[in-house]
């Protein structure tokens, strides 16, 4: 047991270079929302379930974040400032990192029946601050969703979304290969394919008007006709 908390601890610290030991990050309140959660999620699965809330409400007035007892969450969960909130159904991997004000909600079933209704994050998974993942999706491994972003659909293994939707964007290879992006958000500059389509749409437009410039110049050139050779010809008949 010792083992595993220095094991946890330890990655935490190659997450987060702030704490100068291990005592420092002991202070944490997302190690500590995620010690009340093993607690309430196994007061609910034991079907306890009052039990299993009032640990939530009691971590969640300690450490400001609002994890399901029934969320079901894998090793190495890092809750990184807090503020964040877990839904009931949501399922996490190995080594998940969040940062704070995180969402992961639920869609209202339309129905009625309660099941399915939060995301499920595969292992590696960075969830930047802000971002909102919302409904039965599916974000695949070592995906990364950007600050502020806001996530519909499936993510696909190691995608990085920005923006509102969130959008798949392309990063350069060397930040790709890193281990840990923090706040899943690339800083440096990046291909992003709606302003790529931009390019391209003024590229055509200049064109077009280049074009067009060369059009109007034609026209204005006067050419050389039979109807302008006739007085010349009128000219030479009366000499």
């Amino acid at each position: 047991m010792v083992r595993n908390l220095i094991s946890y601890l330890d990655s935490i610290k190659s997450r987060d270079p702030a704490p100068r030991s291990r005592a420092e990050i002991l202070l944490y309140p997302g190690v500590w929302s995620l010690a009340f959660h093993r607690v309430a999620h196994r007061l609910y699965r034991a079907r306890l379930f009052f039990l299993a809330r009032a640990v939530n409400h009691l971590s969640r007035f300690l450490t400001g974040n609002d994890i399901h007892p029934g969320a079901k969450i894998g090793k190495r969960f890092f809750i990184d400032h807090g503020f964040t909130v877990i839904g009931e159904t949501a399922e996490i991997g190995d080594d998940v990192t969040l940062y704070q004000n995180v969402t992961l909600g639920g869609t209202d079933p339309a129905n009625g029946i309660a099941g399915k209704r939060h995301p499920t994050l595969n292992d590696g998974v960075i969830v930047g601050s802000g971002a909102q993942v919302l409904g039965p999706i599916n974000v695949g491994a070592r995906a990364r969703v950007g600050a502020n972003a806001v996530v519909t659909k499936d993510v696909a293994d190691g995608a990085t979304m920005v923006g509102i939707p969130a959008r798949a964007m392309l990063i350069d290879v060397t930040a790709y290969q890193r281990d840990f992006m923090p706040y899943g958000t690339p800083c440096s500059d990046c291909f992003d394919p709606e302003k790529q389509k931009l390019e391209m749409l003024q590229c055509e437009v200049e064109q077009l008007q280049k074009r067009l410039a060369e059009l109007m110049a034609e026209r204005q050139t006067p050419v050389m006709g039979a109807d302008d050779d006739a007085p010349l010809f009128k000219e030479r008949g009366r000499a």
